[in-house]
C-alpha cells in the first residue's frame, strides 16, 4: 500500500473524536487506508445489499455486531444509522469508537451536521498527491500525469488508464448518478460532463453549459451540483476583497482527477497531449488539485482562490494561511518568461496580503528570482510546504 499523506491526521483525529468520517470521490483509497491504518477494528461495508438491509431494518443489532468500534464504508446509503451511532457513542462515552467513510459529500455532511455535531472530524481524501505517487516511484512526467490520473488502482495493478478510466465512468453514471440526481436523460447527463472538461479552468458559466448541452439554466445548475457532490469537479471560488476593483464574481471548473477530464475530452494516448490545444487548461487544473489535495490532507480548509478582476488582471491560484497570500502562476511551458511575475507584481500591489509569489512550469529548471520562485511541477509540493511555513511565521 502507498503510504496516505492524510494517515496521520487520521490517527491523530481518532484518538481525539469519537468518529472519524472520511469522504472523498470513489477509488481514491479511502477503504484501504481505514483497514491499514486501524487493522484491528471490525470491518462492515453498506455498499453490499445484505450489509444494507441489515442495518436499515435491525440497526441495534447491526451495531451489536460490530462491538464497541468498527469501520464502517459508504455510510450514506443508511443515514438513519447515523442516530443510532450518536446514542452509542454518547452510552460509551470515550473517543476512538467508529471511522465511516462515504461517497456523497453534500448529502452525508448535512447527515452528520444532524447527527453527529461536535463528536467526528471530517477529513476528505482525493486521488493520490505528487508526493504520493513519488513514493510509490510512478512516473511523474507531466503529460503521463494528464493522461492516466491520480487513481490509486490504476497505479497499483497497472491498468491501461483509459480502459481504468471510462470503465469509472460509466459506472458512476449508472451507479451513483440515477441515484443521487434522479437524472433520468442519462445521454445528455454524459454530454453535459464531456462540456464540462472541455471548460476546465475555465468560468462556470451555466448558460452555455446548458445551452451546448440541450438542458436549461436550473437542469445545468442541478447536474453540476450532482458532479460535486460526488467528487467529480470541484468549483475554486474567485478572491473577494474591499478595494477599488470589479471582481470575477464566478468561480472556475476544475476536476478531481485531471485523467478523468483527459478521458473525457477524448484523450487516447499521452503523445497527443504535446500538441493538444487544452493541455495547458489540464497542467492548470492538475496544480490546482494537487494544492487542494495538500491542504486536505494536513486535515486543513482548502482556503484557495484565484483573482480576475473586469480588465482581465488574472492569478491562477491564492493559497491563503493565516497570515498570508501566497499568489501562483502556472505555466505549462517548459520556458518561463522574462515578463512571468508581470501579472503577479500587479496583483501584489492590489493585494497586500500577498507575502510569497511564484510561478510553476512545465520544465525542469528551479530558480529564485528578485519578484519570486520558479519551480517545476515536481518541487509544487515543496512549494506548498514554504508556503505554510513561511506565511504562517509572517
Amino acid at each position: 500500500m502507498i503510504e496516505r499523506e492524510i494517515g496521520r491526521n487520521l490517527t491523530r483525529l481518532f484518538a481525539q473524536y469519537p468518529f472519524v468520517t472520511v469522504t472523498g470521490p470513489r477509488q481514491s483509497g479511502k477503504t484501504t487506508l481505514c483497514r491499514a491504518t486501524f487493522p484491528d477494528l471490525a470491518y462492515a461495508n453498506l455498499e453490499a445489499p445484505d450489509q444494507r438491509e441489515f442495518a436499515e431494518t435491525d440497526p441495534r443489532g447491526f451495531l451489536a455486531q460490530l462491538g464497541d468500534g468498527a469501520i464502517i464504508d459508504e455510510i450514506q446509503h443508511v443515514p438513519d444509522l447515523l442516530s443510532y451511532l450518536q446514542v452509542l457513542a454518547d452510552d460509551l462515552g470515550h473517543n476512538s469508537l467508529f471511522v465511516l467513510t462515504g461517497s456523497e459529500q453534500f448529502r452525508l455532511s448535512r447527515s452528520i451536521s444532524q447527527s453527529l455535531a461536535g463528536r467526528t472530524a471530517l477529513l476528505r481524501l482525493l486521488p493520490l498527491s505528487l508526493t504520493e505517487l513519488h513514493r510509490a516511484a510512478a512516473s511523474t512526467t507531466i503529460d503521463a500525469l494528464l493522461y492516466s490520473g491520480f487513481y490509486p488502482r490504476i497505479l497499483d495493478q497497472r491498468l491501461e488508464p483509459r480502459q481504468a478510466l471510462g470503465d469509472y465512468f460509466e459506472t458512476y453514471v449508472e451507479r451513483d448518478v440515477r441515484r443521487m440526481g434522479e437524472i433520468r436523460n442519462l445521454s445528455s447527463f454524459r454530454r453535459f460532463v464531456r462540456l464540462c472538461a472541455g471548460r476546465v479552468g475555465q468560468l462556470v458559466n451555466l448558460s452555455s453549459l446548458g445551452s451546448d448541452a440541450g438542458v436549461s439554466h436550473s437542469t445545468a445548475r442541478q447536474w453540476l451540483t450532482v458532479l460535486e457532490a460526488s467528487y467529480i469537479i470541484f468549483q475554486l471560488p474567485p478572491f473577494h476583497a474591499n478595494i477599488r476593483k470589479r471582481l470575477t464574481k464566478s468561480p472556475k471548473l476544475y476536476f478531481c482527477d485531471v485523467g478523468l477530464a483527459s478521458y473525457l475530452i477524448g484523450i487516447e494516448d499521452p503523445k497527443q497531449l504535446v500538441t493538444h490545444p487544452l493541455r495547458g487548461a489540464l497542467f492548470e487544473n492538475l496544480v490546482v488539485a494537487e494544492a487542494l489535495k495538500h491542504r486536505l490532507n494536513r486535515g486543513r480548509q482548502p482556503n484557495l482562490s484565484f483573482f480576475r478582476d473586469a480588465r482581465g488582471l488574472e492569478c491562477d491560484l491564492l493559497y491563503e494561511t493565516g497570515r498570508g497570500l501566497g499568489a501562483i502562476e502556472i505555466k505549462s511551458g517548459a520556458t518561463v518568461p522574462s515578463d512571468a511575475f508581470h501579472a503577479l507584481n500587479r496583483v501584489s500591489d492590489l493585494i497586500p496580503a500577498v507575502a510569497a509569489k511564484a510561478v510553476v512550469h512545465g520544465g525542469i529548471d528551479s530558480q529564485s528570482r528578485t519578484n519570486g520562485e520558479v519551480v517545476p511541477l515536481a518541487d509544487l509540493p515543496g512549494l506548498l510546504e514554504r508556503f505554510d511555513v513561511d506565511l504562517a511565521a509572517g
